[in-house]
């Protein structure tokens, strides 16, 4: 569950690499404080690709930009509205890795125990994998996601999932067995493959650990200390509260509404619904040091390196790292049939910018990757017409 842009590095990547952990990041350049961003979100929209696209930037705490393109519901006309809510899909592996972290700090777990010492006989060859290996996908788990029974992306897998898939509902022990059924990509430690199947043990291991579940930590740890309103983890209903604009498919025919969805094919792994505030909120308090402990970001922001990706981008725990023209960048992002995220910013939590938008028309990637990376270069690092 990532945005298209980086999804052929984050869930085809298969290339087994030696992992050595990242240098300290370089300086960032200081991007402009304003910068007018319509003009790239009106494209998203008027250039075929997304049917609706909202968008909010911050530098130090303040709003800088905020906006919205496009249309909430086809069958209305209703234009999207800028304080929308959203599906974040994997965004949410952020709170959870966070939540995640601030056990290690409180020494109620370690990220180099294997993870059968907190969950015995629950997955094969548990004593090799470790928790860190969960949170920066080293361990080799097979990707639920990648099996074409769960999730399809051709034309007849969204119209499968439009008319049963989106309804069905499934349990963490359920997504894990369809994995553990499959075998691993790799021996742990030893690649990197995306695997939404290690943040479904990543939640399992929150529970065992905390005796409650991962939202309810994630709720009680991040949501409610940050006052982020907007933001739910829904378990079980199929809606999205408040306003919001819907999500689609994009068929011959004409649009196919995939707004709603059971959120248990995505649980820890990214069945959060925030908005660009609220995101942008999280991303400044987490690496303005609000959540974690300076040892424990450090950790988060150790990184391996991801085999082929765009902007060099590797992952941490939870969060992946981004070069961009102007510097480093850290964030996540996250795609769900309907709606794509990216949620990105500066290392010290100065500057970060949030976005949404219904990747409607997937079939020119090349297209949709320049005008992603247009929005993306010129909200963190400036217009470089202005650029002084």
């Amino acid at each position: 569950m990532t945005t298209t842009r980086i999804a052929a590095a984050l869930l085809a990547a298969a290339t087994l690499l030696a992992l050595a952990p990242n240098a300290a990041a370089a300086p960032v350049a200081s991007p402009h404080a304003t910068v007018d961003l319509q003009p790239e979100l009106n494209a998203l929209v008027e250039q075929g690709t997304s049917t609706a696209a909202l968008a909010e930037v911050r530098d130090h705490g303040r709003v800088v930009w905020r906006g919205a393109a496009g249309t909430a519901d086809l069958a209305t006309g209703q234009p999207a509205r800028a304080d929308g809510r959203f599906r974040i899909a994997s965004t949410t592996k952020s709170f959870v890795s966070t939540v995640t972290l601030q056990l290690v700090d409180e020494g109620r777990l370690r990220l180099d125990d294997p993870i059968e010492h907190y969950l015995p006989d629950v997955i094969p060859n548990g004593g090799a994998i470790t928790v860190r290996q969960l949170l920066n996908h080293t361990s080799g788990l097979y990707n639920y996601l990648d099996d074409p029974h769960v999730r399809s992306n051709t034309e007849a897998g969204n119209r499968e999932f439009l008319t049963t898939g989106r309804w069905i509902q499934y349990t963490p022990q359920q997504l894990l067995a369809i994995s553990t059924a499959k075998p691993p990509y790799f021996a742990p430690g030893q690649g990197w493959h995306y695997s939404n199947t290690n943040y479904i043990v990543v939640g399992m291991l929150i529970q065992q650990v905390t005796g409650r579940s991962w939202r309810e930590e994630v709720e009680s740890r991040i949501i409610q200390p940050l006052g982020l309103h907007h933001t739910t983890l829904p378990t079980d209903t199929t809606a999205i509260p408040g306003p919001h604009a819907h999500g689609y498919f994009k068929f011959p025919e004409g649009p196919g509404d995939v707004t709603r969805l059971s959120p248990t094919i995505a649980d820890a792994a990214g069945a959060g619904i925030s908005t660009t505030d609220d995101l942008a909120l999280f991303h400044a308090a987490l690496f303005g040091g609000r959540l974690l402990s300076p040892a424990q970001l450090t950790e988060m922001t150790t990184t391996v390196p991801i085999p082929d990706a765009p902007d060099h981008a590797e992952y941490g725990l939870g969060v992946v790292r981004y070069d961009l023209s102007c510097g480093q960048f850290w964030g996540h992002p996250g795609e769900i049939p309907g709606y794509s995220t990216g949620l990105l910013g500066t290392r010290d939590g100065s500057r970060q910018y949030a976005l949404s938008y219904n990747e409607y028309d997937k079939s020119d990637s090349t297209k949709s990757t320049r005008l992603y990376r247009a929005f993306e270069e010129k909200a963190l690092c400036g217009d470089p017409a202005t650029a002084g």
